[in-house]
């Protein structure tokens, strides 16, 4: 496993394209500011510090993908959600990354 994929997640086992396609909800981990200006089209925003709050939002999703500016807080969110019992998480990393396989 590379460093990149301990870090981040994901890495070649996940098909971030396929997983987009498929539906997934996506998620912004940053703040409403960094969200304001520049964000993944169709995504959420919903901020680290009240994920748990927002907990029910991510109920019956089949697949969730979280990011932020670097991979940081979408790592976190990964784990917090993970903590809930949520299976289907992955860390799309940045959100320039996460952007580029939307159309």
């Amino acid at each position: 496993m590379s460093i990149f994929s301990q870090l981040f997640g994901g890495g070649p086992s996940v098909d971030l394209k396929s997983v987009i396609e498929e539906g997934a909800f996506l998620v912004d981990v940053r703040t409403p500011g960094e969200f304001a200006d520049g964000n993944v089209k169709g995504s959420v925003n919903i901020p680290l510090d009240n994920l748990t709050q927002e907990i029910a939002k991510f109920r019956d999703k089949k697949n969730i993908i979280v990011f932020c500016r670097s991979g940081n807080r979408s790592g976190m969110a990964k784990s917090l959600l993970e903590q809930q019992g949520f299976k289907n998480v992955i860390n799309g990393g940045t959100w320039q990354n996460v952007a580029q396989f939307v159309h």
